[in-house]
């Protein structure tokens, strides 16, 4: 362990959210354990940008298997909450193909509580990477087994992947070996985190009901810059690879929408 309590860079951050999946069928099923690490600040809520992962590692394996060895990326993903996150419990994550097109990969996750209660509905569509030397494991497994080690969250996941909030609706997000994705370029779990945490520095003890993403270009320097707006509820956030300066600016838009909770008593 690092200062601070954050594990060595080797170990991918989002390993540590304990995320298993295994193939039944046509489907992927996929398995988690909310533990308060994975909370929204000031609130006893999982984030939703944690759902925006779990939702495009299910996504993605399903992707991998369809288009590989090329490397899918992801090019949209949206997430919307039927009422508040749970803040314990299993979340169970069902997987699906939508449509496995020539240059276009769709598909859809469902998530419930154990007892079968949904949670939220997700959906995100992928293409090949467009470097034609990114290529995926000749053997490629769709399942993704629990991590033998068993290691979770220590910290809180904002604090684990080092993403800060800087000013009301800025956040920055460094680049960091354990945050990468297979081309080699920040997770797309880790700009929603970026996102989630920008707009929620302008609505302190909210959460995200509804999470949009729009990945227009891969993040390969860092660190990222996320600048939110709220209006009314409605958040829109632009991120920039602040490391390619000579790039254009956007690289990602994200339209949050929030919900107000009750004070927790």
């Amino acid at each position: 362990m690092s200062a601070g309590g954050r594990p060595q860079a080797g170990r991918h951050i989002l390993m540590e959210l304990g995320f298993s999946a295994r193939r039944s069928g046509d489907e992927l099923r996929g398995t988690a354990t909310v533990t308060p690490p994975m909370h929204v600040p000031g609130t006893a809520q999982l984030r939703t940008s944690i759902l925006a992962t779990w939702a495009d590692t299910l996504g993605g394996l399903l992707a991998a298997h369809a288009i590989g060895p090329r490397v899918p990326v992801t090019l949209e993903l949206d997430v919307h909450l039927f009422g508040p996150a749970p803040g314990s419990g299993v979340v169970r994550s069902t997987g699906r193909v939508i449509k496995a097109g020539r240059t276009v990969f769709v598909a859809g996750v469902d998530f419930t509580t154990e007892g079968g209660e949904p949670v939220a509905t997700a959906a995100m569509s992928f293409m090949s990477a467009p470097d034609p030397a990114a290529r995926l494991p000749a053997r490629l497994s769709v399942d993704l087994p629990p991590d033998p080690d068993g290691r979770r969250l220590a910290v809180p996941l904002a604090e684990r992947a080092g993403c800060q909030r800087r000013a009301p609706g800025l956040a920055v997000l460094p680049r960091s070996e354990d945050g990468l994705n297979s081309s080699n370029s920040v997770n797309g779990g880790l700009i929603a985190l970026a996102a989630e945490e920008a707009v929620l520095s302008l609505a302190p003890g909210d959460a995200l009901c509804s999470l949009g993403l729009r990945y227009l270009q891969a993040v390969r320097a860092g660190p990222v810059v996320a600048t939110a707006r709220l209006h009314r509820g409605l958040g829109q956030v632009e991120l920039r690879d602040s490391g390619h300066a000579r790039r254009p600016p956007v690289r990602h838009r994200h339209r949050p929408h929030l919900r107000r909770e009750l004070p927790l008593t």
